[in-house]
C-alpha cells in the first residue's frame, strides 16, 4: 500500500516536472518571438530612416542643380543687359562725335565759301581758318571725353553687377544653409520622438540644440547681408559719392 501511495507521489512529480518544462518553454518560446518581432521592426525602422534621409539627399541635390542653374541663367541675363547699356553708351558717344564733327566741318566749308568769294578779307580768312583749327581741337576734345565717359560708366555698371552678384550668392549660400539646417533639425526630431532609451535621447537632443544654435547664428551673421530695397548701396545714409564727370558730360550719374 505505501508503495502504491509513493509511485502515485512519484508520478505527480513527475507530472509537475513536465508541466513546468512546457511552462519555461513556452515562456522561452515566447520572448524569442518578442525579441525577433522587435530586431524586425528595428531593421524595418532603420530600413525606412535610411530610406528618408537618402530621399532627403536626393531632393537637396535636386534643389541645388535647379538653384546653381537659375544662378547661371540670371548671371548670364545680367552680364547681357550689362553688354547692352556698354554698347548703347559707346554708339550714343561715337554718334555725338560724328555730328559735332560733321557740324564744324559743314562751319568751316561755309567759311572757306564765304572767304572764297571776298579775296580781300584775308585778315579775316586766317581768323576763320584758326577758328577751325579751334573747332576741330574742340571736336577732338569732346570725342576724348565721350569715350573716357563711356569708359567710366561701363566701369561703374561692371562694377554694380559684380556688387549685385555677390550679393546674391550670398543670400543663396545662407538660404541653403538655412534650409540644410531646417531640414536636419527635422530628422532630429523625428529620430527624438521614436528614440528608445535615455542615452539616445541625450545625444539626440545635443545635437538638436547644437544646430538649433547654429541656426541662431546663421539669422544673426545673415542679417546684414541683404542688398537694401531698391538695388541702393547697403552703406552709407544718403552721403553722395563725389562727382568725379567732366563738364558738361552727358552720361554723367550726377546729373
Amino acid at each position: 500500500m505505501s508503495e502504491q501511495k509513493e509511485s502515485s507521489v512519484l508520478f505527480s512529480l513527475k507530472e509537475l516536472m513536465n508541466l513546468e518544462e512546457d511552462r519555461i518553454k513556452t515562456e522561452e518560446a515566447q520572448k524569442a518571438a518578442a525579441a525577433a518581432a522587435a530586431e524586425k521592426a528595428r531593421v524595418e525602422a532603420e530600413r525606412a530612416a535610411r530610406e528618408a534621409e537618402e530621399l532627403r539627399i536626393r531632393t537637396e541635390e535636386e534643389r541645388r542643380r535647379n538653384e546653381e542653374r537659375r544662378a547661371r541663367e540670371e548671371a548670364a541675363r545680367l552680364e547681357a543687359i550689362r553688354q547692352a547699356e556698354i554698347e548703347k553708351a559707346r554708339v550714343e558717344a561715337e554718334q555725338r562725335a560724328r555730328l559735332e564733327a560733321m557740324a564744324a566741318q559743314q562751319h568751316h566749308e561755309r567759311s572757306l565759301a564765304a572767304l572764297q568769294q571776298d579775296e580781300s578779307k584775308k585778315k579775316l580768312r586766317k581768323l576763320l581758318i584758326g577758328g577751325a583749327i579751334a573747332s576741330a581741337l574742340v571736336v577732338g576734345v569732346i570725342t576724348v571725353v565721350a569715350v573716357k565717359s563711356a569708359q567710366e560708366q561701363e566701369a561703374r555698371i561692371a562694377a554694380e553687377a559684380a556688387r549685385t552678384r555677390e550679393l546674391e550668392e550670398a543670400n543663396k549660400r545662407l538660404e541653403a544653409q538655412f534650409k540644410e539646417s531646417e531640414s536636419k533639425m527635422s530628422g532630429l526630431r523625428d529620430q527624438l520622438a521614436s528614440a528608445k532609451d535615455e542615452a539616445t535621447r541625450l545625444s539626440l537632443q545635443k545635437q538638436l540644440e547644437a544646430e538649433q544654435q547654429k541656426q541662431e547664428q546663421l539669422r544673426r551673421g545673415g542679417g546684414g547681408s541683404r542688398p537694401a530695397a531698391g538695388g541702393a548701396p547697403a552703406s552709407g545714409g544718403g552721403t553722395k559719392a563725389p562727382c568725379n564727370c567732366a563738364p558738361g558730360d552727358p552720361l554723367c550719374s550726377c546729373l
